[in-house]
């Protein structure tokens, strides 16, 4: 009977090693090309070199780690079963509520605090700043992949959108910052409309194909349309944002007001870039606000039901048409906010700053931070933009490094660093003690 009902078995050492050798194979075949040949310049001829070493340490590893992954799978596996068979208790359901609570006000403390710690360290400065780009644009995109549940692949157009449209109104009519922010934002909104109204009908990969088609043609045209965007040479000298009008320049002979003579100091280049981070950190912390806010109202819970069956929304009355193009909009104009301020840090944006990595990289931050995880956003984007910059000592394996870390990050967890997230909707204290009183 015991034979009967086991239907699956723990692989044994040849299967695994079996499996492992395949794994290094194919990384022989792969690396081959990628690390064991290398071109180089002798007297003017092109010459190829070997790097046999380098490629058999490379297979090597692969060999070694898809064992370990194999035999951590498998323990990880076990361990989901053990504790499936075991009962659940309601406090351990929200016993992890309040670590989250002290991580996320412990980040938040941390980006307060790190331009002070590094005021001398314009490099670390600047990191965190693109950070919290990124940070910003994740939880713009969690509106429409993590909380609606729409796989939006061309995120990085309304970016552009954003991007462009305080880059023209600033240099062509003299707007300031804050007075082409908001309307950027609606700019943005209007072309997430337009997006999602005629992919209405669509769901999962047609949808995905199309909004990625979506975000191919705004780049394009930015790349053809010069007499309204540069072309490939962009927009330039885009003038950077003021501290109520006091901009971080060198104290001027006619006297005008800037930052440091208004304020009594002398002029340090460093202002500008605190000033930019402080800047980011606050709209990022407005955005969380506002998209945590949109959650408990009837949109957000809108916005979820669609995510787990469309049809019994359809069934119950819900106007779904009008939830998806709120989710594109308001998703769209987080977005916009964002390109605003990278085409205020920047001074400079031009096409190639829009292409298709980006939205990969943003969907990717979504994804293993955890689908409609707020928190889960920023510990992704420490991730996949710090890998990077960790990598510049190995700049030749640097993207090399980037995919593997992301693999290994979706072996480990497959929900996200962070799957857990608070619900939306929780129900009275008086209900569940009578529910735990009626059993």
């Amino acid at each position: 009977m015991s034979a009967v009902i086991q239907t699956s078995h723990a692989p044994t050492v040849p299967e695994r090693l079996k499996d492992a050798t395949g794994v290094a194979f194919v990384a022989l075949v792969l690396g081959i090309p990628m690390i064991g040949l290398t071109t180089v310049d002798e007297g003017g001829a092109l010459a190829v070199h070997t790097r046999w070493a380098a490629l058999a340490l490379f297979v090597l590893v692969a060999f070694v780690g898809r064992l370990v992954l194999t035999v951590a799978g498998d323990r990880l596996r076990a361990r989901r079963q053990a504790k499936a068979k075991t009962p659940a208790r309601p406090a351990a359901t929200t016993g992890a509520a309040p670590w989250l609570r002290v991580l996320g006000w412990g980040l938040l403390g941390l980006a307060v605090a790190l331009p002070i710690a590094f005021s001398d360290n314009r490099y670390v400065v600047d990191t965190a700043t693109t950070v919290l780009i990124y940070v910003m644009l994740g939880w713009g995109l969690n509106v429409v992949v993590g909380l609606a549940g729409l796989l939006d692949l061309g995120y990085v157009a309304f970016y552009a959108v954003g991007a462009y449209t305080y880059a023209l109104l600033s240099t062509q009519f003299g707007w300031g910052f804050w007075e082409a922010l908001p309307v950027a934002g609606g700019a943005a909104a209007a072309f997430g409309i337009l997006l999602g109204w005629p992919t209405l009908r669509l769901r999962g990969d047609y949808l995905a194909i199309v909004t990625l088609g979506f975000g191919e043609i705004i780049r394009i045209v930015l790349v053809n349309w010069t007499d309204l965007s540069g072309g490939p040479n962009g927009i330039s000298s885009i003038p950077r944002p003021t501290f109520f009008g006091l901009p971080f320049k060198p104290p001027s002979d006619d006297g005008t007001p800037t930052f440091a003579s208004f304020f009594g100091l002398e002029f340090v280049p460093e202002h500008r870039v605190v000033f930019l981070y402080y800047l980011i950190l606050v709209l990022a912390l407005l955005t969380n606000l506002f998209v945590g806010r949109l959650r408990k109202l009837p949109i957000g819970r809108a916005w979820e039901a669609m995510r787990e069956d469309e049809i019994a929304c359809k069934a119950l009355g819900m106007n779904v048409t009008n939830v998806k193009l709120s989710a594109f909009a308001l998703g769209a104009m987080l977005g916009g906010f964002a390109g605003v301020f990278f085409a205020a840090r920047q001074g400079f944006i031009s096409p190639e700053s829009f292409v298709f990595s980006e939205s990969a990289i943003i969907l990717a931050i979504v994804v293993l931070g955890g689908m409609g995880s707020q928190l889960g956003v920023v510990l992704a984007s420490l991730v996949l933009v710090l890998i990077p910059e960790v990598g510049r000592d190995f700049a030749e394996y640097r993207m090399l490094i980037f995919g593997a870390a992301m693999i290994l990050i979706m072996v480990w967890k497959p929900g996200g660093l962070l799957s857990h997230r608070e619900p939306t909707l929780k129900a009275p204290a008086w209900t569940r003690s009578s529910r735990g009183g009626a059993a």
